[in-house]
């Protein structure tokens, strides 16, 4: 199954990007701002969720010595 172009974590986070652009800009009418907003609001539920899963496994695939162990995820 081939994932859309689209559908990357990148192409979501440029099109989130490009809509925080145009409401900045002013000059988007008010219906096109609402569709814009909760296009975002989408946009950014779904790289929430993909940076939730990603943190998951990152925490399930911690290598401590030579075996598999589950540790928090520590950003910093």
């Amino acid at each position: 199954m081939t994932k859309k172009t689209n559908d990357t974590f990148e192409a979501k986070l440029s099109r989130l990007e490009e809509i925080v652009a145009e409401l900045d800009s002013e000059e988007v009418n008010l219906d096109d701002s609402a569709k814009l907003f909760e296009e975002g609001l989408q946009l950014s539920k779904d790289l929430s969720a993909k940076l939730s899963e990603i943190k998951f496994k990152v925490e399930m695939l911690k290598v401590k010595g030579k075996e598999l162990s589950t540790e928090p995820f520590d950003a910093e």
